[in-house]
């Protein structure tokens, strides 16, 4: 196990624990994730590029009425590498807990 170097960076690792605890379908609107991360439209669409890149990330980008809407969720392939990532640092805390009990 070893760390994901795309989502371990701290903005994307943000935005993928945002993403995995929707259910499985469900996406959010991309003002809606600027909010929460408090991060701007540039460093957002920057880091959501990347993750699509790497198939973490879907994006839908369309209009409802006359105004455009982007909407981001989770792919399968990213919610399982969330995971994985989350797990190889729960082993790091794991280990850290264990060595300072023993001292």
């Amino acid at each position: 196990m070893s760390a994901d170097e795309i989502i371990h960076q701290s903005t994307r690792l943000r935005i993928m624990a945002t993403l995995n605890v929707l259910e499985r379908r469900e996406a959010l609107d991309f003002s809606q994730l600027k909010a929460i991360l408090d991060v701007t439209d540039g460093n957002l669409g920057a880091h959501l590029d990347t993750l699509a890149r790497a198939g973490y990330v879907d994006i839908e980008k369309l209009f409802v009425g006359r105004r455009p809407q982007t909407r981001v969720r989770a792919t399968t392939s990213g919610r399982r590498a969330f995971r994985s990532h989350a797990a190889f640092l729960r082993k790091i805390l794991d280990h850290a807990q264990a060595a300072s009990r023993r001292k």
